[in-house]
């Protein structure tokens, strides 16, 4: 169950971190759009492992096969079936926590659950279940074409990026638009890497071009939607809308985004993130998430057994020290589905 995401624009992933192969079935799509796998492949490429020393090194060339719901190259209407092989499995390197808890990790929270875990990479409760997201919101980058999406990298470790230069985006390892920052960056995940820790980060992800009228009040406000689906990206603790937090350290009228006469009118700020009444305000969508540091590392934390007895467990195999980086693409994914959703709904609604 609830394996699904979206209402119109729909998709549902399947697939483990160690099984033969992982996919994602897109209902809702309309028919008539121009679809290929080479429209696909770049933004997998964009979260593949293994493209730097500060990612994981798994090597997965995560290549897309469209299965279903394309037909001449264009969508047919019916559901789109992708599937994304897995090549590079070491199961091999999971056999000493078969019976061990991993703190931080959904180890036994599914045992509780299912009375039953896959301990090899975690599963279905993997961070590899996300080729399967991008692959849905390449399509759904089709739906709302248009709409420019971006996501980057703002915070590691606690070290916050304090510029913005998108043309610096392609010219690091960690989808920084600060250069300075990344060098920072750099030092401090080689230091994480080799003491076998990981640490968190902050990544930012906003979508330009969103008309006024996206969303539906009261339970799909376009806000609400963003962030459940960002809460629903592994490793995810915090979702902020516009100016999140900061916003409760504001008075009234320095929150006010202030209108000016236009058709569109005009704001003077963006304090709301480009959603007001859960509708979109025709200004930039705007969301960043906070992901906790990787929890599979190589120091050893205290834990218990399924037998329920005090042990310690240490986490071997190839992981990434920070995992913000390669949310990038996911969060952008997951950034086009719900904004391809509310679109269709919108359409649907009011023609």
């Amino acid at each position: 169950m609830f394996n699904s995401f979206g209402r119109i624009f729909r998709f549902t992933t399947w697939g483990e971190s160690h099984g033969p192969a992982l996919g994602v079935v897109v209902d809702g799509c309309p028919p008539g759009i121009a679809l290929s796998e080479e429209d696909i492949q770049p933004w997998l490429d964009k979260r593949k492992p293994g493209q730097s020393r500060h990612t994981t090194q798994r090597r997965e060339p995560d290549e897309v096969r469209i299965l279903s719901g394309v037909f001449e190259g264009k969508t047919t209407g019916t559901p789109i079936s992708m599937m994304i092989e897995n090549v590079d499995q070491r199961s091999k390197d999971y056999g000493d926590i078969a019976e061990k808890y991993r703190p931080g990790h959904a180890d036994y929270t599914y045992d509780a659950k299912y009375g039953f875990r896959d301990y090899r990479g975690g599963g279905r409760s993997s961070a590899r279940e996300t080729a399967a997201r991008v692959a849905a919101g390449a399509v759904a980058r089709k739906v709302i074409a248009g709409v420019g999406i971006l996501g980057h990298v703002v915070e590691i470790g606690g070290d916050r990026a304090e510029r913005f230069a998108a043309h610096e985006l392609p010219n690091n390892d960690f989808w920084c638009a600060d250069p300075e920052a990344a060098k920072r960056w750099e030092a401090l995940l080689d230091s994480v890497r080799k003491s076998g820790s990981s640490v968190g980060a902050v990544v930012e992800v906003f979508a330009s071009g969103v008309p006024a009228g996206w969303g539906s009040p009261l339970y799909a406000k376009l806000d609400s939607e963003l962030a459940a689906a960002m809460m629903s990206i592994n490793a995810v603790k915090g979702v902020e809308i516009g100016d999140g937090f900061a916003a409760a350290r504001l008075r009234g009228e320095e929150n006010a985004d202030r209108m000016r006469p236009g058709n569109p009118p005009t704001f003077d700020t963006n304090h709301a993130g480009g959603v007001m009444g859960g509708i979109s305000t025709g200004q930039d969508v705007l969301c960043r998430i906070a992901l906790k540091p990787t929890s599979s590392i190589l120091t050893p934390v205290e834990t218990i057994t399924r037998g329920g007895e005090a042990a310690t467990v240490m986490t071997k195999g190839r992981h990434d020290p920070c995992v913000g980086i390669r949310a990038v693409p996911v969060a952008e994914a997951m950034m086009a589905c719900v904004l391809a959703d509310a679109f269709l709904m919108h359409r649907a609604q009011v023609g």
